[in-house]
Order: structure tokens, then C-alpha cells, then sequence
């Protein structure tokens, strides 16, 4: 597949050749999840029941991703930035690190996942009916940890090297996979839940394959080695760089488990599990409609990275502003969209009519000021991109820890709001969080690029 010229191409074209394979991979990553919820709410007599059970299992995989964004998107900007500056040694350096970083944290998050799932589970909010499928799919689950990391986050390494082409084919596998495993093993050989995770971790095996062999192979020139004679303590400069710069991903994947768990317990207090089972259904419409926005601040972000590396200020603005207006004119088309044909998304997922009457109205209310977003990715991406640690994580914590969350605890006691308040929250953040990152952003970064040139 053609390598995209980040060395002399066009701004505009480089960050569409780049978005463009990883919409695509990011849309056909979702099947892994989102197939499973759509064949399981389909279950005859407990789809419904066992969508929510699995819904609880939602903070356990963004914690997976969380750590999996850490090493991949943490490490990436640093090596697209040190390719840029020609660099080689170093660059191969920071790949090989969090190749260890993420085949360590895996084998850990199994072990202790696999070890506390009811106790997680519990504290998840649970119920007895819960956890005899929610048990079940995480554990599963589980086993596929090494595999879903490795695929995800080595992806990164690939389209940093300007291959986004088979970042895509990776995902391609998998969900391909998934999609032919799901029903196979849901209903033909009648494993429900149990099937749906099963299918899941052998897609995601086949997915890492993939990626090893990429990234073992001729065509890349930077590749991940197993050499012996390095010893641990020589990667420790790499892990902390890594580590220290995705942080902010992390701690963005780490707060969406806190919101999903707080959002579960406070709609199983004032709803049922009805509710749970809609916040489910809008959580996967969610990660659907975020897709092509964070495919476009993703496929920017390496462009400025190696722009900002390569001492070239005017092509980072660029970059920059053509991010900003793609994702503000996506994010309007979505939020009219929902409020026109708010049944065509819901039912992707369920068409019992008893959850369409409430779901309906919650996705309105979520989604409300679903703009905010591209503000958000895309001053985020910005400041992970150029290496601003503090900044990519304040704002990071300040739109979940320090809005979403204390306003889904206090919203629903308030004027009588009820569930009407936990799906509120989203939309009030969105607005501040979302303005705040971006305008901090265009404070600080505009006038380093000046000063650059």
C-alpha cells in the first residue's frame, strides 16, 4: 500500500489519506463491541436483560483501552516527532518500549481481572439476574486482553510510518471475523453471551497477528525487535517519555469508566435496569458517532507531530485549522440528525417498544450539544501532539471528573429530574469543557508557532 508523503505533500491531502484508513479501521474496531450488543439485544426472551449485563462490563474494556491508548497514543507523536527530526535510532527505541509496555500490562490486567470480576462487577452496580451474563462475557472476555492490546495499540506505529492503509487492513481481519463469528457462535451453537465474547477474542487474535507481521516484515522501516542483549532497565527513559505523555488518553478512557460507573448506579437507583439498558444503547451510539470525528483529529495528529518535529509552524496550523473544521461540521450534521430520525439509531440496537419510549427523549438530552465534542478531540489532539503533558491531561480530568461526574451525582435530585439529570450531564460538559480546551489551546499553541517562524 502507498506510503502518504509527509515530507512534501499537501497539508489537506496528507490528513485525508491518513483519516480516511483509520475511519475506516476505527468504524470496523467498533464491530468488535458493538456486533456483539447488536446480536445480543436480539436474543430471544433476555436481550434486553442481557444488553444491560453486558453494559456493566463497560468500564473493565475502557480501562483495557485506557492503557492500550497510553502506550499507542502516548508513544506515537513521540516517534512521529523524532522521524521527523531524523532520529532513527530513537524512534525505533520508543516503538520497541511500549511493544513491552503493552504486552506486560496485559498479562496483568488478566490476572487481576480475572480474579476480581464479580467484586468489580458488584461495585459496578449488578444486580443478581445482572451477573449471570455479565460474569460470564468479562471473563471471556479477558482472555483476549494481549491480543485486543497489541492490535490497537501498535496500530499507531503503522500510520505514524505513513502505512494507514494497513492500520485498516488490521481491523479489517478482526471485526471481519467478528462479524461471522458473532451469529455462529450467539445462535447457531446456542452460546448467547458466552458466544459473543468467545467470538470477540478469537477476532481480536487474528487482528494482532496481523499487526505483528506488519511490523515484523520488510516493508516498514521501523519494525519491533525482540533483541536479548538490551536489558530492562535500558527502556526506563523511553517508558517514562511514553508514559508521561499518554497520560492524557489515559486518563481520558480511565474517567469514561468512572462516568459509565457512576452513570449505571444512578440509573439503576432512579430507573431500573430499563435505564441501564438504554444508557447501553446511547453508550454504543455514542462510540459509532464519535468515530469519524476521532478518525480526523487521529489522522491529523502524526501530520502534527512530524510538522512540529520538522521545525514547520505554518503546516501545523494548517493541520490544525482544517482538523477544527471537520470536525465542527460533522458533530452539527450528527446532532440534526438525531433530533430528525432519533428511532433510526436506537433501534440498531433494540426495537422493544417499552425502551423506545424512554430512550428517545435520553437521546435527545445527551446529545444536545454534541459539538462541544469536536472542540474538545480537537484541542486535545493538538496538545497530545506537540508533547503538552499538563495540558492534555487537565483538560482531560476537568471535563468528566471535575463536571460529569459531581453533575450525574446531583442533577437527578435536583427539580425533579430523575434519569432526565444523569443524561444532562454529558451535553452542560460538553459546552464548557469543550470551549474551554480549545480556546486554551488557541491562547497557548498560536503564539508558540509564531514564535517558531
Amino acid at each position: 500500500m502507498k506510503q502518504v508523503d509527509f515530507e512534501s505533500g499537501k497539508i489537506a491531502k496528507n490528513i485525508a489519506q491518513t483519516a480516511f484508513p483509520m475511519l475506516v479501521a476505527q468504524v470496523l474496531n467498533l464491530l468488535y463491541s458493538i456486533v456483539d450488543r447488536i446480536y445480543i439485544g436480539q436474543i430471544p426472551g433476555e436481550g434486553t436483560e442481557a444488553l444491560g449485563a453486558v453494559g456493566l462490563c463497560f468500564p473493565v474494556i475502557l480501562i483495557i483501552t485506557a492503557f492500550t491508548n497510553m502506550y499507542g497514543m502516548g508513544g506515537s507523536p513521540l516517534f512521529a516527532m523524532e522521524i521527523g527530526r531524523g532520529n532513527r535510532e530513537k524512534a525505533g527505541r520508543i516503538m520497541n518500549t511500549a511493544f513491552r509496555l503493552l504486552c506486560v500490562t496485559a498479562i496483568l490486567i488478566f490476572l487481576v481481572g480475572e480474579a476480581g470480576a464479580k467484586p468489580l462487577l458488584t461495585l459496578f452496580g449488578a444486580s443478581e439476574s445482572a451477573m449471570r451474563y455479565a460474569v460470564v462475557y468479562l471473563r471471556i472476555y479477558l482472555m483476549g486482553t494481549l491480543f485486543s492490546m497489541l492490535a490497537t495499540g501498535m496500530n499507531p506505529y503503522i500510520n505514524a510510518q505513513g502505512f494507514p492503509g494497513l492500520g485498516m487492513c488490521s481491523v479489517v481481519i478482526g471485526a471481519g471475523a467478528n462479524l461471522i463469528l458473532d451469529p455462529v457462535f450467539i445462535f447457531a451453537l446456542g452460546m448467547g453471551v458466552r458466544g459473543a465474547a468467545v467470538a470477540t477474542v478469537i477476532s481480536q487474535g487474528l487482528s494482532a497477528l496481523f499487526v505483528l507481521r506488519c511490523l515484523r516484515g520488510s516493508r516498514l522501516e521501523y519494525q519491533f525487535t525482540l533483541e536479548k542483549q538490551r536489558r530492562a532497565r535500558d527502556y526506563f527513559p523511553y517508558a517514562g517519555d511514553i508514559i508521561s505523555l499518554g497520560t492524557a488518553p489515559f486518563v481520558m478512557q480511565c474517567t469514561n469508566s468512572l462516568v459509565q460507573i457512576v452513570c449505571n448506579r444512578m440509573l439503576m437507583q432512579f430507573g431500573g435496569e430499563i435505564y441501564v439498558s438504554i444508557m447501553t444503547i446511547i453508550s454504543s451510539v455514542r462510540q459509532i458517532l464519535d468515530t469519524p470525528v476521532m478518525a480526523v483529529t487521529e489522522g491529523a495528529s502524526p501530520i502534527i507531530s512530524y510538522n512540529y518535529g520538522a521545525g514547520r509552524p505554518g503546516n501545523v496550523r494548517s493541520a490544525i485549522k482544517i482538523m477544527t473544521m471537520v470536525g465542527v461540521a460533522y458533530t452539527l450534521i450528527v446532532w440534526l440528525l438525531i433530533r430528525w430520525k432519533p428511532v433510526m439509531f436506537i433501534s440498531i440496537f433494540s426495537t422493544d417498544e417499552t425502551l423506545l419510549a424512554d430512550a428517545v427523549p435520553a437521546l435527545h438530552l445527551y446529545f444536545y450539544a454534541f459539538i462541544g465534542q469536536a472542540f474538545q478531540y480537537s484541542g486535545q489532539t493538538v496538545f497530545k501532539a506537540l508533547n503538552k503533558k499538563k495540558q492534555a491531561i487537565f483538560f482531560s480530568l476537568f471535563r468528566k471528573v471535575v463536571m460529569v461526574v459531581p453533575l450525574t451525582l446531583l442533577l437527578p435530585h435536583l427539580w425533579g429530574l430523575g434519569t432526565n439529570g444523569v443524561f444532562m450531564a454529558e451535553p452542560i460538559s460538553n459546552v464548557i469543557g469543550g470551549g474551554a480546551c480549545f480556546l486554551t489551546m488557541l491562547l497557548t499553541i498560536w503564539p508558540e508557532l509564531k514564535r517558531m517562524e
